[in-house]
């Protein structure tokens, strides 16, 4: 009786960005890119929310600015939408790729660190990766609810985001976990400013003390920058 043969089956290969997508080093780059995309943001939103020192009528003016961005060769908020979409994507795929890179690194790495001295190879910024992006995952949601969609701010009017804005950090809860989030916003920062550069294969000796440099500097500047508006507000000095 002749004996057949039998051959595993060869998997379906994806498209190249899917195919790369599958090993750490795609993870990374995606965990770069969608970084990248979220800083920037991150600045830009601690910059226009400054224009609360300039008086009710400036910050209340750049949110109607930001409605009518590209209009009319959009439609109104259209623009504003576009924006919000993309930074929604780049955060789905910035925890789904650092959930990714998780598993991958736990199942070469069972046993996790085997001395001390392992463990104290990676800075504190490294090892709370993890912690300080739940933290502020779960703040994003909460700072949509209060000061966005208005569901957690009792006292929201909706386009008026001076008053929102000073209304929700008048509540000392709400101004400490500002501030709580935002130290774990600059912690996630500070690591994550640095490690892209060596994600996207930009690493150096002289190159990895500026990108250090560049890390310390810009999350210290955000974290200042933000804690400054619930400081401010509990203070008396924005009302």
């Amino acid at each position: 009786m002749a004996l057949t043969q039998v051959h595993p089956a060869r998997r379906r290969r994806l498209p190249w960005p899917f195919e790369l997508y599958q090993s750490a080093v795609g993870k990374k780059w995606v965990m770069a890119l969608s970084g990248i995309v979220l800083i920037g943001y991150v600045f830009a939103h601690m910059v226009g929310n400054l224009k609360v020192y300039l008086g009710e009528e400036e910050l209340n003016h750049y949110a109607e600015w930001l409605r009518e961005l590209a209009t009319p060769a959009l439609p109104r908020t259209v623009a504003l939408w576009l924006m919000r979409t993309v930074l929604a994507g780049a955060f789905i795929l910035h925890i789904h790729a650092a959930y990714g890179l998780t598993v991958m690194n736990r199942r070469s790495r069972p046993q996790g660190y085997v001395s001390r001295r392992d463990y104290e190879v990676a800075d504190f910024a490294g090892r709370t990766m993890r912690w300080t992006g739940v933290i502020v995952a779960l703040f994003v949601v909460f700072h949509l609810l209060d000061l966005t969609w208005g569901t957690a701010n009792p006292d929201f009017v909706r386009g008026d985001p001076h008053h929102n804005l000073v209304v929700s950090f008048a509540r000392v809860p709400v101004a400490v976990a500002y501030v709580v989030a935002n130290l774990a916003l600059a912690v996630h920062l500070y690591h994550g400013a640095w490690s892209l550069f060596r994600s996207l294969g930009m690493s150096h000796p002289r190159l990895d003390r500026w990108t250090r440099r560049f890390a310390v500097g810009f999350a210290g500047l955000i974290l200042v920058g933000n804690v400054s508006f619930p400081v401010a507000v509990q203070a008396g000095w924005v009302s």
